[in-house]
């Protein structure tokens, strides 16, 4: 994979590889040339390993920045908390760090962007409460409190949609997901799709072109919990 500029506008897949030679790849090719990064909030700072074939590899993206700086922080009763797409893992320890109660699932299809979150994570200290893996590898019957994403928007409609449909099935009950999406990118749409879908959705923020969503359940999940493919 050639080291391109990074797409601010995407996100890190979580479970879909579609047919280009990008930070989608499931095996990101090319010399993995080591950089480093600096995620700044208001209540913690992490330096962050990256290089070429992961989303975002010059800098952290400003959806992800806004929605760790504005969209709040994990409910203190979550305990099994998902970073959908974790790229090189500033979300995932972002929620490390902020609820310590919590274990971090971090899903990537990337292979070196999982191996970067297993880096990020071994040197903050926080590998304990972080498991890193790929979409297939998470169990069939995990029920997640909460779930954190910059999701891939670029990937299209109908993947997006299914992809966002397999996830939110696993939250519980009381569950709830938080979101950032690119106004020009369809956010406002995705909101009413999800609704139309038995979800509640809503905006909860929206700053520099970007909103920040949050779901939660209004129906019944039409899939099985265990169906995690």
């Amino acid at each position: 994979m050639s080291d391109e500029p990074s797409d601010p506008d995407g996100g890190a897949t979580p479970g879909v590889n579609p047919a280009t030679s990008h930070y989608f790849d499931t095996h990101a090719g090319g010399l993995a040339t080591e950089r480093r990064v600096e995620l700044f909030l208001p209540d913690l700072s992490l330096a962050l390993a990256t290089s070429s074939g992961v989303f975002s590899a010059d800098g952290i993206d400003v959806g992800t920045k806004i929605l760790l700086a504005e969209g709040g922080l994990p409910s203190p009763t979550a305990r099994r908390i998902a970073d959908v797409g974790c790229g090189y893992g500033p979300i995932a320890l972002a929620l490390a760090t902020r609820a310590a109660e919590a274990h971090i699932w971090a899903v990537d299809t990337n292979d070196r962007a999982r191996e970067l979150t297993v880096l990020n994570a071994q040197r903050a200290g926080l590998s304990e409460r972080i498991t890193v893996c790929s979409p297939d590898q998470v169990p069939g019957d995990l029920v997640l409190d909460e779930i954190w994403s910059n999701p891939p928007i670029r990937i299209g409609k109908p993947a997006l949609r299914e992809l966002l449909t397999l996830w939110l099935n696993r939250l519980g009950p009381a569950g709830r997901a938080m979101l950032v999406v690119q106004k020009h990118l369809g956010a406002d749409s995705l909101v009413s799709w999800m609704n139309d879908e038995g979800w509640s959705a809503r905006r909860v923020v929206s700053r520099r072109a970007y909103r920040i969503l949050e779901v939660t359940r209004s129906t019944p999940p039409t899939l099985d919990q265990g169906d995690d493919r």
